[in-house]
């Protein structure tokens, strides 16, 4: 259970091949991790549950990759894959809940449940908060707070319409400068538009034209928030 009550975690981005490394890099067997988090942190793992970790078979808690961690003298972020929701990264950073809750200016159970629920809900000054804390790039606090989805939408129209009036949407979502996401939002308007007429421009029929047009913009579309990185440059 969580610490406010709340559901059972699923287990963390293990990096099996890391955990293996590490133990062989200290000249420790399986067993003697096992050992290590009998005496160390009280836990009761054998040495074939330590070798399904390093397999890949099994992956261990929360508790149990800290303490793993600490038998292995690293930080529990070498023993994760890349972070991809707000659970990993604060566990990347070995910060608590409540911890990031106070840096953020809000309860733990406030934070617990946007972290649960895989939404985030918190103000732009929260949020600035939150990539500080975390130390998140503008696309994995997109990523992390489950706004990917909608941000694509947004671009889509954006490009494809009057991207003035997407400013302020899109900067409520993106925790960056409203004159760089302004300046941004032109580009990629401008570029789709002249993807499309060049696109026309090229095909010799008005059935070929419609094709082309279609298959054009569509491609640029699919790759509207990657655009939107590249080009914000961050």
């Amino acid at each position: 259970m969580g610490s406010y009550g709340g559901p059972v975690h699923p287990t963390p981005p293990f990096n099996a091949p890391a955990a293996r490394r590490l133990r062989e890099a200290l000249g420790m067997a399986p067993g003697h991790v096992a050992y290590g988090l009998a005496a160390q942190y009280g836990l009761r793992i054998s040495a074939e549950t330590v070798i399904a970790w390093e397999r890949g078979l099994a992956t261990p808690g929360e508790r149990e990759l800290t303490a793993l961690a600490g038998v292995l003298w690293c930080a529990p972020g070498e023993l994760l894959a890349a972070a991809a929701t707000l659970r990993e990264h604060r566990m990347t950073r070995e910060l608590s809940v409540d911890e990031l809750a106070r840096r953020l200016g809000m309860t733990g159970a406030s934070y617990l449940r946007m972290e649960e629920s895989g939404r985030w809900r918190g103000n732009e000054k929260q949020s600035a908060a939150l990539c500080r804390a975390l130390e998140l790039t503008a696309a994995q606090f997109l990523t992390a707070t489950g706004r990917d989805e909608e941000l694509a939408e947004l671009l889509s129209s954006a490009v494809t319409t009057r991207w003035q009036a997407y400013v302020r949407p899109v900067a409520k979502v993106v925790p960056l400068d409203r004159g760089l996401i302004q300046d941004v939002l032109e580009q990629l308007h401008a570029d789709y538009q002249a993807l499309m007429v060049s696109t026309l421009s090229w095909s010799s029929t008005g059935q070929e034209r419609a094709g082309s047009t279609g298959d054009a913009g569509r491609a640029f579309l699919a790759r509207v928030v990657e655009q939107f990185w590249r080009t914000a440059g961050v």
